[in-house]
């Protein structure tokens, strides 16, 4: 086993393959988040999760702001043009040199925030008792430690990712869950939701740990250096503004839901991030792996001029994405109540809550294919060194699901927020494909052909997903709260495998091919 990992480590990883590796390992990663959130749904009430969800919005802001924005945009477009160059010497000072800088100013702000907290804390839950804001306060001053490790832990994955190395950058998150899923399981009943928040800290520090060897092996060494004056420091800096902005963006939008969800009954803030983690699971695995895997692959496409290649890297993944995410949408609406019961109806977790993290589920499932293609459209923009467009386009996205969050609310309760979201969510892949397609005329052009036949074997796989649902549901009971959890099973786990079998079989007679 060692020796297979040494040879893939020793072989630049072609996009295939890194798509390949990062789906497998991001699968992994989300299967042991549904692991988690299982056993977090049935140790932990859903009030106290209330407040555990809400003290992430401020530590998640900072890191998304600071961090994120530069690595995905700026730091690793800018990084991989000095090792495309041969100029390691340079890049690795660029490298300390933005470690330097974003650890300092994180560790600042941090602290700024942790003073200010008991100010800030009940703008953010107003709607809580006075016993759930002051544990809000309590475990965001813990979380706080959270953006510093991931902050590194950011940095050196930047820096695997810009030499195509990607087997240690996605096994971090699969250390990040497995430390919480372990804290959870055995700590949870007897220290509660504190033995969740540490475990959430080891996670991030293991997140950050298991990258430090691979980059110290591809020649990166510390040093005590701020360049601020250093050009590519300068252009990184001007580049991550915009997509700092778009994220911080994204990030206010999960506040003002918070601020929104605190007001309606206890264990809303809980089910809506419940449900957004299951439905992130198949865009994560097939939206994000393709995105990182040919964003270094784009950005030298770029860099070279190599305007045909950047535009079939492009197409390539589209298809991709839109393949898998298609019958994944059709699967995870028709379902969402099987998928909610299996994954968190335990514990603490009832039937009322069971109901609504179903109707949020369900609303979250239409948004799949624009969630899964925005990373591919962004990314296609900072290979073109253009952070602007997507800032724009996120804006525009957060004030429109604002609105909307805030109408829909009033009316359907936590489920409103998750269609507001949805519906955001396909207007803002709209308003970047419209540029993008005029910079690259012909960009998605010859996919008609793929795209209806895809359509098609997804319709026939929702006939008999539901065909299979309406057999079993005659034998057994599936509905309400006095259920086995194997019923259940044996509904959606019988219509998962037609459903596959459909939809491979008449991928394969349609001869649909990516």
């Amino acid at each position: 086993m060692f020796s297979y990992l040494k040879k893939i480590w020793a072989t630049e990883a072609t996009i295939r393959g890194a798509t390949g590796i990062l789906a497998v390992t991001l699968t992994l990663s989300n299967v042991l988040g549904v692991i988690r959130d299982h056993y977090l749904a049935q140790k932990i009430p859903t009030n106290i999760l209330d407040a555990y969800y809400a003290a992430f919005r401020l530590p998640d802001l900072i890191f998304n702001i600071l961090i994120l924005g530069a690595i995905a945009s700026a730091f690793i477009p800018v990084f991989t043009s000095y090792i495309a160059k041969g100029d390691k010497k340079e890049a690795w000072k660029i490298a300390n040199s933005i470690l330097n800088i974003g650890v300092l100013i994180v560790i600042i702000l941090l602290l700024i925030l942790f003073f200010l907290l008991p100010t800030i804390n009940p703008l953010i839950v107003p709607n809580f008792d006075a016993s759930r804001q002051l544990l809000t306060l309590k475990l965001t001053r813990v979380l706080l430690l959270s953006p510093l490790f991931f902050s590194l832990s950011y940095i050196f994955g930047g820096i695997l990712n810009s030499f195509k190395k990607f087997i240690f950058y996605s096994l971090a998150p699969l250390f990040y869950n497995c430390a919480i899923i372990f804290g959870t399981i055995f700590f949870a009943d007897k220290y509660g939701i504190w033995a969740v928040v540490w475990a959430v800290i080891i996670g991030a520090f293991l997140h950050w740990l298991i990258q430090v060897p691979p980059s110290f092996k591809l020649g990166w060494r510390y040093r005590s250096v701020f360049a601020f004056s250093h050009p590519a420091v300068k252009k990184i800096g001007r580049l991550m503004i915009p997509r700092s902005i778009g994220l911080g963006a994204n990030q206010i939008l999960l506040l003002i839901y918070t601020v929104l969800a605190s007001g309606l009954p206890a264990g809303a803030i809980a089910v809506f991030n419940l449900a957004n983690n299951i439905q992130t699971m198949p865009t994560v695995v097939f939206g994000n792996s393709v995105a990182t895997a040919v964003f270094p692959a784009l950005s030298e496409s770029w860099a070279l001029q190599e305007i045909d290649r950047f535009k079939g890297y492009f197409r390539r993944c589209f298809k991709t994405v839109f393949f898998f995410l298609l019958p994944s949408t059709i699967g995870l609406y028709l379902l969402r109540a099987q998928l909610i019961r299996l994954i968190l109806g335990s514990g603490y977790f009832g039937w009322e809550q069971t109901t609504m993290a179903a109707a949020c589920l369900g609303f979250f499932a239409l948004s799949l294919i624009p969630q899964g293609l925005l990373p591919l459209f962004a990314r296609s923009f900072y290979a073109l060194h253009n952070t602007r467009t997507p800032m724009w386009a996120a804006i525009f996205f957060t004030i429109l699901a604002i609105i909307l969050g805030i109408t829909l609310d009033s009316k359907m309760g936590v489920a409103g927020l998750a269609l507001a979201f949805s519906i955001g969510s396909f207007l803002q892949i709209i308003y970047l494909y419209i540029p993008l397609s005029g910079r690259f005329p012909s960009l998605l052009s010859g996919l008609g052909s793929f795209t209806l036949r895809v359509f098609l074997a997804s319709i026939l796989m929702a006939i008999f997903i539901q065909g299979t649902k309406m057999i079993i549901g005659n034998y057994f009971e599936t509905t309400g709260g006095m259920i086995h959890g194997w019923q259940v099973l044996a509904q959606a786990g019988a219509a998962i495998i037609i459903a596959l079998l459909v939809y491979f079989g008449t991928i394969k007679f349609l001869k649909v091919e990516l």
